[in-house]
């Protein structure tokens, strides 16, 4: 089986994004953080789905889900998650340190 590996800080971005939700919708919340982990699996199996991000970082790859971005890295065994952006912010700058 794949493995799905989290960056401390895609951690702490997706516990960010549920509790903004959750002060509107416990159940959205809830409801994003698993179609997240759905296409975590999905990717873990096929990390080629994902957009090549190269002009961000070598080697980084992003997929959509609403208006969040999930930024990732292909590993021999799985896939690394480094960040969960909205896709409204400056990527760029926020993704500098990460990878």
């Amino acid at each position: 089986m794949a493995r799905i590996a989290r960056q401390p800080q895609a951690r702490r971005d997706l516990i960010e994004i549920w509790n903004y939700i959750a002060d509107d919708s416990v159940r959205s919340a809830d409801a994003l953080i698993h179609r997240v982990d759905v296409k975590l699996t999905l990717l873990a199996t096929n990390p080629k789905l994902g957009r090549a991000r190269d002009e961000l970082s070598v080697g980084l790859r992003s997929v959509s889900i609403g208006r969040y971005v999930l930024f990732y890295q292909q590993m021999p065994d799985g896939i690394l998650l480094v960040r969960v952006l909205h896709s409204a912010r400056d990527l760029a700058s926020l993704l500098k340190g990460s990878v």
